[in-house]
This record gives C-alpha cells, sequence and structure tokens, in this order.
C-alpha cells in the first residue's frame, strides 16, 4: 500500500505544480485564456491535488 501512497503524493505534487502555474498566469495581463477559464483550472487542479493529498496519506497511514 506504500506504493499507492507514493504514486498519489507524486499526482498530487503534479496537480498541485499545475495549480501554481496557472496562478502565475492569471497574475499576468493580457494573457490567454481569460481569466475566468483561469480560475476554473486553479480551483480543479488545487481541488484534485488536495484531494490526492488526502486520500495518499489516509493510505499511508492505515
Amino acid at each position: 500500500m506504500k506504493g499507492a501512497a507514493f504514486i498519489l503524493f507524486s499526482l498530487s505534487a503534479v496537480f498541485f505544480y499545475g495549480a501554481i502555474r496557472f496562478f502565475f498566469h492569471f497574475l499576468k495581463r493580457g494573457v490567454y485564456p481569460p481569466k475566468q477559464i483561469l480560475k476554473k483550472r486553479i480551483a480543479v487542479f488545487s481541488g484534485g491535488g488536495l484531494l490526492l493529498l488526502l486520500t495518499g496519506w489516509l493510505i499511508y497511514v492505515l
């Protein structure tokens, strides 16, 4: 089960990287795609990263 937890932690890191990347695109002026789409992507990636992180933590602890 430790291997599954490692995979979930790794995927969580990838999702958080994506959220941070889209956040920095959000801060730039005149960037494509529109800011509302970037907000949705930030929410999806950070929510997915948090979900994977918590799932990995539960598997690791149990």
